[in-house]
């Protein structure tokens, strides 16, 4: 076979096999020109964390500032650009804006003040109301508040939420409503303030044949749990 016809394919396979490394070469290079990453979710997280984890994506991260926020404490991120889910080059920069807390506002004094007022003292501070307890005591009007939390001055966040201890009034005792039906009404009434209980203004009417002065009608009814402050009312035939 002449020689010619050898060298013919052999030079043929090198000029592809060159073209193919030629290829691959600047296909490498216009790769790392152009390689991206994804860009994490960064927010609520702090710096530190940040700046080691996007330095293993060849990433520089910035600090461009803080900035108040309700929820996010103090230290960690509540802003970043680019948004996550961002494509970066290699070696780009990443701008983050730091919570530098909440907006701390003064507690007003709402111990010895009724409940039912404080609302417009919690919205004039920007606070919120909290989780409320009762307690009984004699020492306080029910309703007027006994203690509270955060006590009054303290700087908190804006938006707290402030919890109260509120007072029932004295833990009255708790009687069960007799039957009077039947009865002579004059030695019940008499028997029911000896014992400090309220009776209201007796109704009289007439009831059939029955005897002037018969209770013919309680309320409340037999059996009922009553207190001295309860309203007792009967009706009384004429």
């Amino acid at each position: 076979m002449p020689i010619k016809k050898i060298y013919k394919p052999v030079l043929f396979t090198l000029l592809i096999l060159d073209l193919f490394l030629l290829s691959a070469v600047a296909s490498f290079r216009l790769t790392l020109a152009g390689e991206v990453v994804n860009l994490p979710n960064l927010i609520n997280k702090t710096f530190d964390e940040v700046k080691s984890d996007l330095a293993e994506k060849k990433l520089t991260v910035v600090q461009s500032g803080y900035q108040l926020h309700h929820s996010i404490e103090k230290g960690r991120i509540v802003y970043q650009d680019p948004s996550a889910n961002s494509k970066l080059k290699l070696n780009g920069v990443v701008k983050v804006i730091l919570s530098s807390g909440k907006e701390k506002v003064a507690v007003p004094r709402l111990v010895n003040k009724m409940e039912q007022s404080i609302n417009p003292l919690l919205r004039e501070a920007g606070l919120r109301r909290g989780k409320i307890s009762h307690i009984y005591t004699p020492k306080h009007a029910a309703g007027r508040i006994v203690s509270q939390y955060p006590p009054a001055d303290a700087e908190v966040g804006r938006e707290s939420r402030v919890s109260l201890l509120v007072s029932q009034g004295k833990n009255e005792d708790i009687y069960i409503m007799p039957d009077l039906l039947g009865r002579w009404a004059e030695p019940v009434i008499e028997w029911l303030e000896n014992l400090e209980f309220r009776v209201g203004d007796t109704r009289r009417a007439p009831y059939g044949e029955l005897e002037a002065g018969i209770i013919t009608l309680q309320t409340p009814q037999q059996g009922f749990p009553i207190k001295k402050r309860t309203l007792i009312t009967l009706e009384v035939s004429k």
